[in-house]
């Protein structure tokens, strides 16, 4: 889990606009709305001020272009990400925001849900980077938003058999710390590591145990529940 909120700053120039973002971030858990401003020159003040770690940035701002700005936060702060919210359809736009390294692009009229799942994509994104200590292909191409073209049809068929609840992503960062976990460990202890919770951690356990890929020691203590500590076969 992440130590602090996710701090936003809302860079937008449509006072409705900005009360419906601000609304709905602060429905996602993990977030907090510290800022909003209207202008260009207003957001390079506040950023001098304070440093956001997530922008919501409008392209057509009153004093200047919204990719225009992302280039001059990207002088001053390299590690404040942006996700552009615009009515901008222009193939030009989107590659000014492609290279100046914006998270996502959503266009307006904004569909809550798919503004809802931006944000919780770039939570998980966020808790992946702090947890994973070293990184191969299919970790890049998830970042990146690129599907793997080389993996082998049974894997394909796989995970369109996985039952609801278990997600891809997940269930191979939990196949990943145990691979890298010599002792046993309980739900709780690998929940810490990847930076998910107890209850979800535990489901992804039992699956695997299902599967045969895991196996599950049950410790009787004194007081309390029996333990249940998890070790790849």
């Amino acid at each position: 889990m992440l130590k602090h909120p996710i701090q936003v700053m809302i860079i937008e120039d449509d006072e409705t606009a900005t009360k419906i973002y601000e609304k709905f971030t602060q429905k996602v858990d993990g977030f907090q709305v510290v800022a909003t401003t209207s202008t260009g020159k207003q957001a390079l003040e506040l950023i001098n001020v304070f440093t956001p770690d997530l922008i919501l940035l409008d392209v057509f701002l009153p004093d200047m272009k919204g990719t225009d700005l992302l280039w001059e936060i990207r002088k001053q702060l390299r590690g404040v990400d942006v996700i552009l919210i615009t009515a901008a359809n222009d193939v030009d736009t989107l590659s000014e925001a492609i290279r100046g390294g914006a998270f996502s692009y959503l266009m307006k009229p904004i569909m809550i849900d798919k503004f809802l799942e931006t944000l919780k994509q770039y939570k998980e994104s966020r808790l992946a980077l702090l947890n994973l200590k070293t990184i191969d292909q299919d970790d890049v191409n998830n970042f990146f938003g690129k599907n793997s073209q080389t993996e082998p049809e049974g894997e394909d068929e796989k995970v369109r058999e996985l039952p609801k609840g278990i997600d891809k992503h997940t269930l191979k960062k939990v196949r990943q710390s145990m691979k890298e976990t010599k002792a046993s460990i309980n739900a709780e202890e690998l929940a810490k590591v990847i930076g998910a919770s107890h209850s979800t951690v535990r489901r992804y356990l039992e699956y695997l145990v299902a599967n045969d890929e895991m196996e599950v020691e049950i410790i009787y203590g004194t007081i309390g529940r029996p333990e249940r500590r998890y070790r790849k076969r």
